[in-house]
């Protein structure tokens, strides 16, 4: 049995209930909410330490699957193990789950979401304001004045933002370089060989995604994939998504694809709870909560499973050393997303204005809460869109 060196200043129905709030109202995506989390549990709760948090982050980072959702996982198992990490995964999946079911009934019961364009209209816009304001937060407290972790970040800057996409081998080999250069090893690892091996499975989850089988069963072969093997989360899972609903399995047409993202970004919570969205297009109920279990799944195992070895060995400077180089990666990458991003909701004068707005709020009021900020651009949203457009 690990012992952690201090009792907890926290009960675990305590950080359960905040898991379930984050979840039910925390919007933004996983950059604002690993922000969100950083925040409320090191910075005013001091629940966590920054130390466990920047080894959650890391762990989250270096494996595949929902990066918030696994930062989430990995703060509850810090003090309470697998419960913890059991019961803090669930409170903070379930809330999103809930809406964006409903959402898929109201959708295939009313033919379409029109207000939905509207809705996003406003909310895309605010959301860029609240993940800038989230990556400003973060490369202030873990990047400081180290020259090279910001040669890191500024990197993964530039690759995010030219790839569109998180290039997972950088935040391993950032890494590997803090660690050669600020902690030598004595031996070498023979992770290169797991490496190796782990290129080959993506390619035989391929294969079982072809296998005849049942809705169901696909369902949850394709999902499972989704989750296992795609990296960064809410920026990277949305073209993989696109290519096995649509244009592999044709599941689902072009537009209806672009409402479950939309769903997406205008429910609180992990943005790619969508899975159960387009599950429930796909199969009403029983394909959501399938294609949902098998997203997360994946990702609470590789969460779970090298947990006590972080944090076995987490103070060990060639671990901190690693630690702080896929840090300062991912954060880089956090960053390059804001950019991304924007380039997709800031689409003319009034979104600018919007998104110009949230982040002198949010920086002069320092505890306004973002729900608010979000009901309120998705009021503008409702107004302006249909004036713009006719």
């Amino acid at each position: 049995m690990l012992a952690t060196q201090e009792p907890p200043r926290y009960s675990l129905m305590q950080m359960v209930l905040y898991m379930l709030r984050l979840g039910a109202l925390g919007f933004g995506g996983p950059v604002a909410l690993v922000g969100y989390m950083h925040r409320d549990l090191v910075e005013d709760r001091r629940w966590i330490t920054d130390a466990e948090y920047k080894e959650g982050l890391a762990l989250a980072q270096m494996a595949p699957g929902p990066l918030a959702a696994q930062l989430g996982i990995y703060l509850g198992y810090v003090h309470y193990r697998m419960v913890g990490a059991t019961l803090a995964g669930l409170a903070f999946v379930i809330p999103s789950f809930v809406m964006v079911v409903a959402l898929g009934w109201a959708y295939v019961r009313f033919g379409g979401l029109s207000w939905m364009q509207a809705v996003f209209y406003g909310v895309g816009a605010a959301v860029i304001g609240i993940i800038a304001m989230s990556a400003k937060k973060l490369t202030q407290k873990s990047i400081g004045t180290d020259k090279l972790l910001w040669a890191i970040y500024l990197l993964l800057v530039v690759v995010t933002v030219l790839t569109e996409s998180e290039v997972a081998w950088l935040f391993i080999a950032s890494g590997v370089l803090v660690w050669l250069l600020r902690a030598p090893p004595r031996w070498l690892s023979r992770s290169g060989v797991h490496a190796a091996a782990l290129t080959q499975a993506p390619l035989t989850a391929g294969w079982l995604g072809t296998l005849d089988a049942p809705l169901l069963t696909q369902i949850g072969l394709f999902f499972g994939k989704a989750g296992a093997f795609v990296f960064g989360s809410g920026l990277a899972i949305v073209p993989f998504l696109y290519g096995g609903v649509v244009q592999e399995h044709h599941w689902l047409n072009d537009k209806q694809f672009v409402d479950a993202v939309a769903v997406a970004m205008i429910t609180p919570g992990p943005v790619v709870i969508t899975v159960g969205f387009i599950g429930y297009l796909i199969a009403g109920f029983d394909g959501a909560a399938v294609a949902a279990l098998a997203t997360f799944i994946p990702c609470y195992l590789f969460t779970v499973i090298p947990a006590p070895y972080f944090k076995r060995y987490g103070k060990l400077p060639g671990v901190v050393a690693f630690v702080d180089g896929i840090t300062a990666a991912a954060i880089g990458a956090i960053t390059g997303s804001v950019i991304v991003l924007a380039r997709r909701s800031i689409v003319d004068i009034p979104t600018l204005l919007i998104a110009a707005a949230v982040i002198v709020l949010l920086w002069r009021y320092k505890k306004l809460q973002e729900p608010v900020v979000i009901a309120a651009a998705a009021m503008a949203g409702l107004v302006l869109y249909p004036l713009l457009r006719h």
